[in-house]
Order: C-alpha cells, then structure tokens, then sequence
C-alpha cells in the first residue's frame, strides 16, 4: 500500500456479557484504501468486534475512531452518516420491493426529505428522488447486476442478493465498507464475482473491513489480516506474515487435514 492515511483506528476494544469476555482489548488501525480482514475460529468474537465497531452493541471499554472522529456509543444511523456502512452475515433483503428500491433505502440517511415535504412533493423532493434513483442505478450497475433493477427482491438468486446488499451499502457514499460473511452460501462462481466487485471498488477508492471463513478469498485478497481467538487478538499482518504466524497457525489455520474440521462463524 502506498497510501497511509489512517482511516479507521479500534483501540482496546472489549465486550463482556455478563461474566464472558467476548472481545479483549482488539486493537488494530485500517488505512484508506485497504482490504483488511478479520479472522478466528467460531466464536471468536468477530462479529461481536463489527458490532460494536457499527455501534449495534455498545463496547464494554475501549473506542472506535474514523478519520479521528470518536464513534464510540454513536447510534449505527449516526455512524452510517459519519461515512461507515455495514452489510450483515444474513441477507437483509426486503423481499416485498424491487432491487432498486432496496438500493434506494440505503440512502435514506443522507437525504433530506422528511414527511412533510414528501406528503407536500415539494420539487426538492422530487429532484432527490430522482438523483436517489439514478445513484442507486449506478451502484447496481457497479456491481453488475443493474439489468435486475426493478424486478422484486426476492426473485434474485442468492448471490446477486448479497451484490444487491453492497450496491445498497455503497449508496450513500462510505469510505469504509464492512462485510460480515461476504462469501457465505456463495458457490464458486459467486464468489469469484463477488471479489471481481470488491477489488474494483478498492481501485475506485473504498476501503473495507470483513469478515469471513473462506480462507482463500482472506489470502488473495486482503492487504493486511487480524486473528482473534477467543476474543483475543493472536496475530496481525500481510497473508504471508499471518501462514508464518506458529501461534495463529495452532489456533486457526491448523493442518490441511485439520482444517477439514474446523468451524467457522
């Protein structure tokens, strides 16, 4: 990476549930730019680590800063509007509208429109629909699958459902993008499209952090990794500094026969 500027920075991060430590003092930074990765076996603590990162749950101790400003205990619309949008490891698709309109709720955080100038159809109303509609066409079409536009949701293979979910994350115009469990339920091909996707929106400029189990999509594309075990970080670096790592090895990577049985979350 030849661009440095620091955009995202979690500093000692931790979650207890009652008297279960879920997360333990994560810290890692992200520049802009990056494909970063968050790694462990399941119930590490990942998606307990993006929650609180998108202000679903509330840290325990420790803050979350984006392009220096303090997200922590900021409600997710607030974080959303601060420039950090979030897709979820089940589809969060509204099956009862069109694909375009699934697109379109993902900028409802930064329009202006409120009830009484919708129900008025002020002309301002009707120009930000318009530019909505053609920003939510044109995320679709960055993702490929603009030609679904306006058929209902639910009518999309799984795949482009989850292409649907980023076009919708992307709309409101983030610079930090997290994905939990992008590939999950992708078969080959799917996936394949899917990091197609990603890598472009990385030359375009956007920066992600995920999730995931597939370990060779984490290797091919991740510019730097972090590992949690037990809600602890055990390791962080490149993918070749990760499969050098004896620690993460022993409690993640494992043998090619021991990594036939291991559960993912």
């Amino acid at each position: 990476m030849t661009n440095k500027e620091l955009i995202l920075s979690v500093e000692n991060l931790t979650k207890v549930f009652g008297g279960v430590v879920a997360v333990d003092n994560v810290s890692f930074t992200i520049n802009k730019g990056e494909i970063f990765a968050v790694i462990g076996p399941n119930g590490a603590g990942k998606t307990t680590l993006f929650n609180m990162i998108t202000g679903v749950l509330p840290s325990s101790s420790g803050n979350v800063y984006f392009q220096g400003n303090r997200l922590t205990r900021k409600k997710p619309y607030q974080i959303a509007q601060a420039g950090v949008t979030r897709t979820f490891q089940n589809l969060e698709v509204f099956d009862n509208m069109t694909v375009i309109e699934n697109v379109m709720t993902g900028a409802h955080i930064t329009m202006k429109t409120n009830i009484l100038t919708a129900g008025l159809r002020l002309p301002t109303v009707v120009n930000e629909e318009v530019q909505t509609m053609e920003r939510a066409l044109q995320c679709l079409e960055d993702v490929g699958i603009a030609e679904f536009a306006y058929e209902m949701a639910d009518k999309l293979p799984y795949g482009n459902q989850r292409l649907l979910e980023i076009a919708r994350a992307a709309i409101s115009k983030p610079r930090l993008i997290l994905l939990d469990e992008p590939m999950a339920g992708l078969n080959a091909e799917e996936s394949r499209q899917l990091v197609d996707v990603i890598l472009k929106m990385r030359a375009d400029g956007m920066t992600f952090l995920f999730v995931e189990h597939d370990m060779e999509t984490v290797m091919s594309i991740s510019d730097r990794i972090v590992v949690v075990d037990n809600g602890v970080k055990i390791g962080e670096g490149t993918p070749e500094e990760i499969y050098q790592n004896p620690q993460v090895v022993a409690a993640y990577l494992g043998d090619d026969d021991e990594e036939e049985g291991v559960a993912y979350a």
